[in-house]
């Protein structure tokens, strides 16, 4: 049966992640072997056509391809298409540049903890951007 859904997350290391069904009901897990695009090109946020069938372990999604414009492709997306702003038409996040998530981030601390001193804010920064690399939540 063909599906469409949302990636919530992938870890392109270890090979799988998981889809929220547009349909509702328990998140699909994904394996990389069942990609028919770039593992590399698979983010939070992207959305995804796949078949669902039973595993071992629950739903799992097969031939899981990108959604581009409203058409399912199996070609790469484009940097645009993985760089698009989190909106309501394409549901899409933005991937901001380590510079661009350092900016934001520096703000949100000092707002939230004004009396971090600048040795734990630097602290603070370097695990978030580590995480959010590996994460691909930020540019390389």
């Amino acid at each position: 049966m063909l599906a469409t859904g949302k990636v919530l997350r992938f870890d392109e290391v270890r090979g799988y992640g998981f889809i929220a069904p547009d349909d509702g009901g328990e998140d699909i897990f994904m394996h990389a072997n069942d990609l028919l695009s770039e593992k590399h090109v698979i983010q939070p946020g992207i959305r995804v056509s796949f078949e669902s069938e039973m595993g071992d372990r629950g739903r799992k999604a097969s031939d899981v391809r990108l959604i581009e414009g409203g058409q399912t492709t199996a070609a790469p997306a484009s940097a645009k298409t993985v760089r698009a702003g989190l909106d309501s038409e394409d549901g899409l996040c933005d991937v901001l540049s380590a510079a661009e998530f350092q900016q934001e981030l520096t703000e949100a601390l000092l707002r939230t903890v004004p009396t971090l001193t600048g040795a734990q804010l630097v602290q603070v920064r370097a695990c978030a951007i580590e995480l959010s690399r590996a994460h691909g939540w930020i540019e390389s």
